[in-house]
């Protein structure tokens, strides 16, 4: 069945996600309500190069190694191996040049099992690079192994202040069928940019990526909520075009 889709996504994982779901025959309107800034002063540490710094480098979001493009240390960290959340950040990983990229395959829970099992007894600390509003403290999870870890922001998701015209205009006429939420953040945004439009806004179904994504939609009063099975995008996305 084909549906009118709003996707909300930060870019450049918006317009991906939104050609996936034109593939499977939907109609997407791009609202884009996060944007992501790296954190040009992050601290990566002194300029020893990466053998006697890190262990490994941990992400939960493609952000996170997206925002090295233009940090002077991206190419000391390349030799790094990488310990990532999901696929899609572990194919960020090596879009961005790294060569040794691991997936847990998971949520925040998986990564830090991998990263237990894989750097046990390590001498050297885990860097963690991590957005500046995060949901799990990897750092402390992998304390109780034994094991140090480094958080540093490296970028930050500022909040959208309005919905685009052609996203408010569709949401207040009763053209969305569903919204695909992918973050807490997001879903944050959502309900600011749409408190004035509230009802219009929870009527459609709300596919959201964990239950904690999907939180603040309940309290708001949303009544059609999905939540995926795992929290990656095939899940998601598993839940507006199901397999037969």
């Amino acid at each position: 069945m084909t549906m009118r889709l709003l996707l909300t996504r930060p870019e450049p994982d918006n317009a991906r996600t939104a050609d996936l779901l034109r593939a499977q025959g939907h109609e997407v309107v791009l609202a884009p309500l996060l944007h992501i800034e790296a954190v040009q002063e992050a601290d990566l540490g002194a300029d020893l190069g990466a053998a006697q710094s890190w262990a490994a480098i941990l992400i939960t979001s493609a952000s996170g190694v997206r925002a090295l493009a233009d940090h002077p240390r991206r190419n000391d960290l390349l030799a790094l191996p990488v310990l990532a959340v999901g696929q899609a950040s572990a194919d960020a990983a090596r879009a961005a040049g790294f060569a040794n990229v691991s997936s847990a395959d998971g949520d925040a829970e998986d990564l830090a099992k991998l990263a237990a099992r894989r750097f046990a007894g390590a001498r050297l600390p885990l860097l963690y690079l991590a957005g500046e509003d995060r949901s799990s403290d990897l750092a402390a999870a992998l304390a109780v192994g034994g094991l140090t870890v480094r958080t540093v922001a490296i970028y930050r998701a500022a909040k959208a202040e309005r919905f685009p015209p052609p996203a408010r205009a569709a949401l207040q006429q009763g053209q969305i069928d569903g919204v695909l939420h992918f973050s807490r953040r997001s879903v944050e945004s959502y309900l600011d940019c749409g408190r004035d439009i509230l009802g219009p806004a929870l009527k459609p179904v709300h596919y959201c990526l964990s239950a904690r994504a999907a939180e603040p939609l309940r309290l708001a009063g949303a009544t059609h909520i999905s939540v995926a099975a795992q929290p990656d995008e095939a899940s998601l996305l598993a839940l507006v075009t199901p397999k037969s």
